[in-house]
């Protein structure tokens, strides 16, 4: 394996060691007066009491599942159906879960630190309050990114000598190492789902008690030092916004590389990189996009009070974007060969770069259609705005219907980029579509990052009682964090899908089914049964945030009641009392909805394994797997912009909103109305919606890795003595370079194969192919008779006369049966063939088989004449 895999660790600490040097800075600004720095304080203890509470329980969940990986990966299956694992994916998984839950906590340490930063920066300037709040989100974003590709890249190396050294990219060791490596991508997602729901859970609970008792029962403003759940609020902004957002896009970058690696390694390449390069570039992608974001967070600025912050981060966005576009150009022409081929599907390098911007098109469209549905100033949110005016019900009628709305041209873009991706480089063009719209993932979290730091620096002003144009600072950068929020979110879900598609096609090619027939009662039942999941999943969350937020506000309504002096500021709430009611509850309620996404894959694969005859558990478990991605995307972006818009439907009062010709400000009953929405949407936005591309990814990866223990029965061909004797109404004889004199058929398929291989003119590819005279199977059979095996034979020995050459074997068969059966039958009949070559004494690696059914009849299926010719194996030369 070439050296240039080294770069990609290499970029992992570069990416690094700019956190380090960010994070250093933070720390040196100023952090305001001693209540300001208390106030802080609360929020950061309230901070790390629950990450150690949350990684209590993880760590339950997390040695025994490693135990369970090391049991696992020590069954090598069967000379049939061998599975290529090693107990070492126990490792990989611990590994993952580590830097998963290690991305979370560099976040919320620097988020924790810059909020009260930001709020003093806010006294000198916005320029310099924006300054402070970015950085602190550049700093997660970098983390984030840097660990991932550290992780990913050092794990790769080491595997990579552990099982495969000194083997081709196709070959079982590689495909070891790559399996193996799977097991960081489960630590890491199982790690962010945890995060994600239990921070969600957190931060939603106190949002909602505090503003149902202090915003409309007290009437106090926002984050008002009275109100006792007010520090538990500024506590959930880090704990779900940060530390479970850092989590969550870690496990989404590593899950988008590792799924384009998956694929790519099934691709046979001759290049300057050992024939690795199809699994170098997703990697090598990740680190430009990392270098890409660095340089780009230097360009987000503003200089005077009135310039938009908005503008200042889609400046940065943009810049990224555009780095890594020129970037992969270059990098795709330098390390790919002219042209690839992934299960029977060609592409050039250039088809290749055409899918990576077809990504990078998805993820900047689907950030342009979620902040059209969630700003303030745009119809949807404004439309919410006005149904405010008659009451509490119109305005959650009008959310429910933005919420709706807003999944139609996500879906559409994101449909458009599944079609063009494939069509551009196949199901490889889908995968590396999402590494592509992935890579700028340090940009986009930094953004995202920086919302709850603006918004806890609004807090700690708020409860500071600074001056009011520190406020209004603070809420211009909340306002436009609100909308970089939910634009993230909509990124998440978007990378969600293409990934979670990538992911598919490698379950579909490790489990060794063919198709996805919902013909078959039990696909279909799956295909249901999935569609549910992603609907009980937010049931379980949202009712979490509910349950956790009456427990706040029996809290809050007692501080009131028992302790006096609150309201008058002359005694402080126990802020505590609240900050461990929301940890307590996240922590509970976590559990369930978290089970549901690691066992469900799991019960179905086994627990239906060998029950049908006619369908495997792998077809029942891809059936879950495309109902619960539909459902689930779905879901996210409904809920998530739902709740966006209801936010900042309710911000809009802050400034003031016109509804049928009268002002309505704060306090006013349209306002109250918009609250009610607010609370009701931040479940949606917060925990269950932005949980969906968590559950979407894991459940595909959980499948991923069990894949080979559920795979169908692969064929093996047994090879019994040849018959000496060939078939053929006029002979030729030919004696080989390599001493071997075969007598074939004259125009048969040994002397194309021959010619064409010594015509100097002849080009290798998908356009030629040449069938079998005499190559036959039993009806309805993949084992083949001693006719069909001497030409096998014939074929064995022209491979071995020509060492360069490299084949594809395709199976087609008539159209009686039905089509799904008809494609595994042919599948089945290559893989005969090419078992039997294998057998033989050819490599492998210079084999390719596939099914392709039906396909291309070569005669009418009028006659049994004809339907015999079209049950056959045909021969391409893919490189000479």
């Amino acid at each position: 394996m070439n050296s240039i895999v080294y770069l990609v660790p290499l970029f992992g600490v570069i990416g690094l060691l700019y956190t380090a040097w960010k994070f250093n800075w933070v720390s040196r600004q100023e952090a305001g007066d001693e209540n300001m720095q208390r106030l802080s304080g609360y929020i950061a203890d309230g901070a790390i009491a629950f990450l150690k509470a949350e990684w209590k329980v993880l760590a339950m969940f997390a040695a025994p599942t490693a135990l369970i990986l090391a049991w696992l990966g020590m069954d090598e299956g069967t000379p049939e159906n061998p599975i290529h694992s090693s107990w070492i994916i126990s490792i990989a998984f611990l590994i993952g879960a580590i830097f998963s839950a290690f991305a979370g906590y560099v976040g919320m340490k620097v988020a924790t630190k810059a909020n009260v930063r930001t709020a003093h920066a806010a006294r000198t300037s916005l320029a310099k309050a924006l300054n402070v709040s970015f950085t602190g989100g550049a700093v997660m974003g970098m983390g984030v990114a840097g660990l991932a590709i550290l992780g990913l890249g050092g794990l790769f190396i080491a595997f990579y000598n552990i099982f495969a050294q000194g083997q081709g990219l196709t070959s079982e060791g590689m495909r070891q190492a790559i399996e193996v490596l799977a097991g960081f991508s489960l630590g890491a997602e199982s790690i962010a789902l945890f995060a994600r729901v239990g921070g969600g859970i957190y931060t939603k609970a106190a949002d909602v008690g505090a503003d149902l008792v202090g915003k409309v029962e007290a009437g106090i403003p926002e984050d008002d030092v009275r109100n006792p759940a007010t520090i538990a609020d500024n506590v959930g902004d880090n704990v779900g916004d940060v530390a479970g957002m850092g989590a969550d896009l870690f496990g989404s970058y590593v899950a988008t590389i590792l799924a384009t690696m998956v694929l790519g390694q099934e691709i046979s390449v001759t290049d300057n990189y050992g024939g690795f390069s199809p699994v170098l570039l997703p990697m090598l992608i990740a680190g430009v996009g990392l270098l890409a974001s660095m340089v780009s967070t230097f360009f987000v600025r503003v200089k005077n009070e009135t310039d938009s912050v908005q503008n200042a981060l889609n400046l940065g966005n943009w810049l990224s974007i555009v780095i890594t576009l020129v970037a992969s150009y270059f990098l795709v022409k330098e390390i790919l060969p002219e042209t690839l081929n992934l299960r029977g599907f060609e592409f050039s390098s250039m088809d290749v770069f055409y899918a990576i911007v077809v990504g990078l098109i998805v993820g900047t469209l689907m950030s342009i259609i979620t902040e059209y549905y969630t700003a303030m100033g745009k119809r949807p949110v404004d439309s919410i705005v006005q149904k405010s005016g008659t009451g509490h019900a119109t305005n959650i009628i009008g959310g429910l219907a933005v919420g709706m709305e807003s999944t139609v041209l996500p879906i559409l873009v994101l449909a458009a980029g599944i079609i063009f991706s494939y069509a551009f480089a196949g199901i490889y063009g889908v995968s590396i579509a999402a590494a592509g719209m992935m890579a700028t993932t340090a940009m986009q979290l930094a953004i995202d990052a920086f919302g709850p730091i603006a918004d806890n620096a609004g807090g700690i002003a708020e409860m500071s009682q600074l001056p009011p144009e520190v406020r209004e600072r603070t809420d211009n950068l909340d306002a436009v964090g609100n909308t970089t929020a939910a634009t993230g979110k909509g990124f998440a879900i978007a990378s969600a899908a293409l990934t979670s598609l990538a992911l598919f096609a490698a379950f579909v090619g490790i489990s060794g089914i063919s198709a996805i027939d919902i013909y078959k009662a039990p696909v279909l039942a799956g295909l249901f049964v999935g569609g549910m999941i992603p609907f009980i999943f937010s049931a379980l969350c949202i009712s979490a945030v509910g349950k956790a937020a009456m427990e706040m506000v029996n809290e809050v309504r007692r501080q009131f009641r028992e302790i006096p002096g609150i309201m008058e500021y002359k005694a402080q709430p126990e802020y505590e009392k609240c900050v461990e009611i929301s940890t307590k509850a996240s922590i509970k309620q976590m559990i369930l909805p978290g089970a549901i996404a690691i066992l469900v894959p799991v019960l179905v694969g086994f627990g239906f394994k060998g029950i049908f005859e006619t369908t495997s558990s792998a077809e029942i478990l891809g059936g879950l797997l495309a109902g619960v991605t539909v459902s689930g995307v779905l879901m996210g972006i409904f809920q998530s912009n739902a709740g966006g818009a209801w936010d900042n439907a309710k911000k809009s009062f802050e400034k003031g909103v016109l509804i049928d010709g009268k002002t309505f400000k704060k306090g006013s009953e349209p306002h109250k109305a918009a609250v009610t929405g607010d609370t009701v949407g931040d479940p949606f936005k917060d925990t269950s919606g932005p949980s969906m591309n968590i559950l979407i990814k894991l459940m595909s990866i959980v499948s991923l890795v069990i894949a080979p223990y559920i795979a169908v029965q692969k064929t093996t061909a047994v090879v019994s003595e040849p018959s000496t004797e060939v078939v053929a109404v006029e002979t030729l004889s030919k004696e080989l370079s390599t001493g071997v004199n075969l007598s074939f058929a004259q125009g048969g398929i040994e002397d194309q194969l021959i010619n064409f291989i010594e015509n100097a003119d002849s080009v290798a590819g998908k356009e030629n192919w040449f069938n079998f005279v005499n190559l036959n199977f039993e009806t309805g059979s993949d084992k083949l008779d001693s006719t069909s095996l001497s030409e096998v034979k014939n074929i064995s020995e022209i491979l071995k006369a020509f060492p360069a050459v490299a084949i594809k074997l395709g199976g087609y068969t008539d159209n009686v049966g039905a089509p799904a059966s008809n494609l595994e039958l042919s599948s089945k009949r290559a893989a005969a063939v090419k078992a039997a070559l294998v057998a033989m004494g050819t490599d492998a690696a210079r084999l390719e088989s596939e099914g392709y059914g039906d396909q291309h009849p070569a005669a009418s299926n009028d006659t049994e004449e004809g339907r015999a010719q079209n049950r056959r194996i045909a021969v391409s030369v893919r490189k000479k």
